[in-house]
Parts: structure tokens; C-alpha cells; sequence
């Protein structure tokens, strides 16, 4: 195992991400060296990589799409006028504990339902938090929270929930691979299978917010920069005032919201974020919210938005192509197995851990489970577990790794609000916390799902 090519791919590119190389690069040397470790020669590694970032371009377009849908929210108003309404009240007087949990409860809740109830994934994160920055600088709230906040909300969400992403994680993918594994998931409950991985995840939330930081923290007043300001289409809306925020037009409100329902109804509809998101757009340009002239404007200003994350994100498949390629991860994962004949406990956490190290590799959940799941469902059998277990288990090491994986959209989401006056590092701030934070609880509680289910 200590030469296992993907193992130390993995490795490389965690090392170079917290020793502050870019995580594009990071990727990239990752990859180029897992496959010249496993044998493959540059021009395979090459070959592998780009047909990796082929995969990827799906993916390129929906976070495209989802970020000019974002803007065009964030051109009605609503976003500015929830910021102006929190800096109104904090400066009534309002600093009080009530007003900040109350901020945290609606991040969280906006988190959980830009999974779901308004599909724009982590699109809201740059439109939203940049104006709420002066409210939590005035409140000394470390952002280091905040990025824990929303993180919850992403992850937690799809993980336990099985409607709109928690119904492609559970459903269209995760029972999917494990029912033509070979397990009968026809009377299987997802939610009942990661109510207790779920548990772990709430359980880390708490301990971020009334433990580990929970104490003020101070940061500069310093002024947006200009390309922060251009990420939202209303080119002073990060300074307005309350009162500017709350005179926004209540036709455009809503406008928005029926933009929020007509993409919520396509994606349930058409089970397609992009089709969802594009007819969101439609609507903003229907109703004149998004002027004809001014589409393009917005359109790019919402490719801007998501355009690093994106591209991120089209490396981290070509990581995952390159780590296909070296057929390593079996090797990886009998390694690993060979240690525990028998051992359903030791079984079940070296098959989670493993889960965390590809998933903090390849950065997505999603593309891990259909590796997991081949490999986890025959083992699992042989070793006695039953199906909620196996679900439970294969649910469980997908999602370790999603949270505090430098790649992950989970952590890439919060810095990309955080960071828009260059006071949250995506590393130190986002990365980290969040690894510590919900990776260790779900490892834990995973693990006793696999033991009690």
C-alpha cells in the first residue's frame, strides 16, 4: 500500500494544495505523478487526463448556467435587500446573540436548500455572502464558522435527503451502483441507512459553532475590489446601505421567486440542473428583470462567477480518469482488506478511510461511489453485512472527503464568498476547518451505522 500509486497521488496533491500551490496544479502534478508511479508513461497519463477532462465538460456548462441563473437573483435585488435588512437591524443596536444565530440558521437553511428547494448549488455562496461581510465584520464572527456553516448545509443535505442533489447522490447513483453489484435495494431506505452518518455531520456543526469558534475574531473593513463588485451585475450593490437595499422593486421580487419556482418545477420535471437553470434565466429575460441588452452582460458575469471553480472541478475529473487508469484502486483497497480477515469492525473502518482518501482526490462524491460500490458491495457480502449496512457503509465513504477536499465545491463554495477582500485563505479557512469538522464525526458515526444497521 505505501507505494500505491493512487494513494500517493493523492498525497502529492494534498501536500502541494497545503503548501499553497494552486489546486489546479496541485491536480495536475497529482495526476501526472499517480500515473508515472503506476507505469502508464506520459503520453497514457496525458491521453487518460484529457479524456478525464472530456467527462468533464457537462460539468462545465451546468455550473456555467447555474452561475448566470445566480446572477441574474442577485440582479433582482433579493440578495442586497437580505444583507440590508441584517445591517439595518445590527445597526438599530441589533448585535445581540439572537440576530447572529438567527444568521446562522438562515445560512444553513439557505445552504440546505440550494440543494433541493432552489437548485443553484453553490452559485448563491458568491452572491450572498460577499454583502452579509460587513454584518459579520461588525459581529466578529469567524469565517472560519461561516465556511462550516454553509458546508454542512451542502454536504448534509444530499447525503441524507434523497430530492433534487440528494436524489442523484441516493438514488440515480449510489442504489443504482449497488443494486447491479449485486445486493436487491428494492426495499432498502436511504434515509434510514445515513440518518446516523447525518447525526455525525449535526454533531460537528455544534461543535464549530459553540466550541471551536466561538470566540470573536477580528478582521479589516477593507473595501470590495472591483472584480467582487462586478461578480454581482449591480455595480455598487456590496456598499448599498439598508435603506437602498430595502427600496429594491417588489415586482423584481417576484419575478425572482417564480424564477425559483420555474426552475425547481424543470429540474423536478426534466431531472436536468441545466435545463432547470437555463429556464430560471428565461424567465428573467421574459419578464425584462434581465433587459435583452444587458443579457450577454449577465450571462458573462455569471461564467465569471463560476468559471474557477468549474475549471477546477474539469481537472479534478481528469485526476479521476488518471487514477481509473493505473487499476490501482483495487490493489489499494486489498491491501487494505488483507489486514482485517474477518474483522467486521476494522472491515468497515479501513473500507470508510479509504473512501476519505479517493474522495479527497478525485473531489466529488459523486464520482466516487460507482468506484466504491464494486468494489465494497462483494466484500461486504463476504463479510456478513447486511444491505442497510453495505448502503450505509458505500453512502458514508463517498461523502468523507467531499468536506475539506481542496478540490470539492463543498470548500472551493465558501471561499469563493469569503475571500472576496482577501481575508479568508481556502486552505487555512476552509479546507481545514471543514476537514476536521465533519470529516472525523462522519468517520465515527459512519462507522457505527455500519455496526448497528
Amino acid at each position: 500500500m505505501t507505494i500505491n500509486a493512487v494513494l500517493l497521488a493523492v498525497v502529492i496533491m494534498l501536500g502541494l494544495s497545503l503548501a499553497r500551490v494552486h489546486v489546479v496544479l496541485s491536480l495536475l502534478i497529482g495526476a501526472m505523478a499517480g500515473g508515472l508511479i503506476a507505469g502508464l508513461g506520459m503520453t497514457d497519463t496525458l491521453t487518460a487526463f484529457q479524456e478525464g477532462i472530456k467527462n468533464g465538460a457537462q460539468i462545465a456548462l451546468s455550473y456555467a448556467l447555474l452561475g448566470a441563473f445566480a446572477v441574474a437573483i442577485a440582479h433582482s435585488g433579493l440578495p442586497q435587500s437580505l444583507a440590508g435588512a441584517v445591517i439595518k437591524r445590527i445597526d438599530a443596536g441589533g448585535t445581540s446573540g439572537m440576530i447572529k444565530y438567527m444568521l446562522f440558521a438562515g445560512l444553513v437553511m439557505m445552504s440546505c436548500f440550494s440543494q433541493n428547494l432552489i437548485p443553484i448549488h453553490i452559485a448563491f455562496i458568491p452572491l450572498l455572502v460577499p454583502p452579509l461581510l460587513l454584518a459579520f465584520n461588525r459581529m466578529h464572527i469567524d469565517r472560519r464558522l461561516i465556511a462550516c456553516l454553509i458546508t454542512f448545509g451542502l454536504v448534509t443535505t444530499y447525503m441524507f435527503i434523497p430530492y433534487g442533489f440528494g436524489d442523484i447522490y441516493l438514488n440515480q447513483i449510489m442504489l443504482k451502483n449497488v443494486g447491479e453489484a449485486g445486493i436487491d435495494v428494492s426495499n432498502i431506505s436511504v434515509t434510514k441507512a445515513m440518518a446516523i452518518p447525518a447525526l455525525g455531520m449535526f454533531v460537528g456543526l455544534l461543535i464549530a459553532v459553540f466550541v471551536s469558534y466561538r470566540k470573536p475574531r477580528q478582521y479589516q473593513q477593507l473595501t470590495i475590489d472591483k472584480d467582487a463588485r462586478d461578480a454581482v451585475v449591480d455595480g455598487d450593490a456590496l456598499s448599498k446601505t439598508a435603506a437602498d437595499a430595502q427600496a429594491q422593486s417588489k415586482l423584481k421580487t417576484l419575478v425572482a421567486l417564480a424564477a425559483i419556482v420555474t426552475a425547481f418545477v424543470v429540474q423536478l420535471y426534466t431531472d436536468s440542473l441545466l435545463l432547470g437553470s437555463m429556464f430560471g434565466f428565461g424567465v428573467f429575460m421574459a419578464t425584462g428583470v434581465v433587459k435583452w441588452r444587458d443579457a450577454d452582460t449577465v450571462f458573462n458575469d455569471g461564467i465569471k462567477l463560476m468559471a474557477m471553480i468549474g475549471f477546477i472541478m474539469i481537472t479534478a475529473q481528469g485526476f479521476a480518469e488518471v487514477m481509473k487508469a493505473t487499476e490501482q484502486i483495487q490493489p489499494l483497497v486489498d491491501g487494505a482488506t488483507s489486514i482485517f480477515a474477518g474483522n467486521k469492525a476494522m472491515a468497515a473502518f479501513v473500507m470508510l478511510l479509504l473512501g476519505l482518501i479517493v474522495t479527497m482526490g478525485i473531489g466529488s462524491s459523486f464520482s466516487t461511489i460507482p468506484i466504491l460500490a464494486a468494489i465494497y458491495v462483494p466484500l461486504c457480502i463476504s463479510l456478513g453485512f447486511s444491505p442497510l449496512a453495505t448502503v450505509a457503509i458505500i453512502g458514508t465513504a463517498g461523502a468523507l472527503g467531499d468536506a475539506g477536499s481542496p478540490a470539492s465545491d463543498s470548500t472551493l463554495g465558501p471561499t469563493s464568498g469569503l475571500n472576496v477582500d482577501g481575508q479568508h485563505d481556502h486552505i487555512k479557512d476552509s479546507v481545514i476547518p471543514t476537514f476536521i469538522h465533519y470529516n472525523i464525526p462522519l468517520l465515527v458515526f459512519g462507522w457505527i451505522a455500519a455496526m448497528v444497521l
